[in-house]
């Protein structure tokens, strides 16, 4: 293993980046080495306490054993073939998330932005020619390849994209009125995270979810649930749609789906799946032979380990110090959690909360300028979650100036 001692330096690191690396991400000046769990440890030896791990990727936390050990056995003894060819471990994983869910097929990618491509394709090849429109909802995120940079419904996304893909309508989340108003004969679908992640862990109010699939059927539309951040056991059930009761005739998933490694998936019923037929659409890498036995280890953990309760448990540790922040503080005001997605709204700009957590030792995230948002680990210990809400508060009580 690599020691701070025998590490490049960060300094060399960011030199080679700056001259060889396209610099379309805000990196921080910092190089990480290992991660074990929720803890990561960078070039110079400093740890951090992640409590957001690859950015809603890592929800086993870093490098999980029973993920490290699927993919070093896997990466012996077949690394990657073509679709044109059946891999066992893509037939077994289809399967669990089958079960886990509602039943039918998956379609196998590599990015949430990939399984949203998918969705929108299935969803127009499904309906008639006629029908092309998709409706989405302001402050949703799905993803960065351009139908699905149109999906998303913040126009800071579409600066100099233009002219974007067609057929796309925004209404306002939560809004069943403006969904209904948008409805015509040529609408094909609704695309929405049953919990908007990136617009700020937005939590639908009660009824929206009942009343899209109450829309949707009346209308002979799909109703698209986009569980990228959401599934997988992020919000304590194995996908959101379970905590509220409604289900999709597609479901789009990535991030946490391999606990680390890339993949996506959409799934649909099996009578809707026929619709993507041969030709039509593809991925290369999905569902390859490392990623199907990574999303395999993934989903027979958390159900091993009793993960989905453990979540739960872990949700409501944060309810219960998070609540006492808000309640101290009147710089925050709003808390939003469900499950494993939590969100602090601010009264103040967040980066510098973030940057003060990050000198502090703990890894944190803003959106939408003033939420702090935390996608924790589904294996954090009770000391972990204890220590990070500690540094929160004294952060935060320090902003108050």
């Amino acid at each position: 293993m690599t020691t701070a001692a025998d590490a490049p330096s960060a300094d060399a690191c960011l030199q080679r980046f700056e001259q060889y690396v396209i610099p379309n991400y805000g990196r921080y000046p910092i190089v990480l080495e290992r991660g074990e769990g929720s803890q990561v440890w960078d070039s110079q030896g400093r740890q951090y306490l992640d409590l957001f791990p690859g950015w809603g990727c890592n929800l086993l936390g870093h490098c999980p054993p029973t993920v490290v050990e699927a993919v070093r056995q896997q990466a012996g003894k077949l690394i990657h073939v073509p679709n044109s060819w059946h891999i066992d471990a893509q037939g077994r994983w289809a399967e669990l998330l089958s079960k886990h869910s509602f039943g039918g097929q998956a379609f196998f990618c590599n990015s949430g932005a990939e399984a949203n491509e998918a969705a929108i394709k299935l969803a127009r090849l499904h309906t008639p020619k006629s029908r092309y429109k998709i409706i989405t909802f302001e402050g949703g995120f799905h993803g960065r390849t351009l139908a699905a940079t149109t999906a998303t419904a913040q126009p800071k996304y579409h600066e100099g994209l233009g002219p974007l893909v067609a057929g796309f309508q925004y209404v306002p989340f939560g809004d069943l009125e403006a969904v209904a108003a948008q409805i015509d004969d040529e609408t094909a679908a609704i695309l929405v995270e049953p919990i908007q992640g990136e617009g700020g862990v937005r939590i639908p109010p009660d009824g929206f979810l009942q009343g899209l699939r109450q829309l949707a059927d009346e209308h002979a539309l799909l109703l698209i649930f986009d569980e990228v951040q959401t599934g997988c056991g992020r919000t304590g059930e194995w996908f959101a749609y379970q905590r509220f009761g409604v289900t999709p005739d597609i479901m789009t998933l990535a991030k946490a789906i391999c606990g680390g490694v890339a993949g996506g998936a959409m799934l649909t019923t099996a009578e809707i799946a026929p619709s993507l037929r041969p030709g039509m659409h593809a991925a290369t890498f999905g569902g390859n032979p490392i990623a199907a036995q990574a999303g395999i280890a993934t989903l027979e953990t958390i159900e091993r380990e009793g993960l989905l309760a453990r979540a739960q448990a872990i949700s409501e540790l944060f309810r219960d110090r998070l609540q006492s922040i808000v309640d101290q503080n009147d710089l925050v005001t709003e808390l939003r959690i469900a499950g494993l997605m939590i969100g602090l709204e601010l009264s103040i700009e967040g980066g510098p909360v973030v940057q003060a957590c990050l000198d502090r030792g703990l890894l944190i995230n803003c959106t939408q300028s003033t939420v702090l948002r935390l996608l924790p680990a589904m294996t954090l210990s009770d000391a972990e979650v204890h220590a990070g809400c500690d540094i929160l508060a004294e952060v935060l009580q320090q902003q108050l100036g």
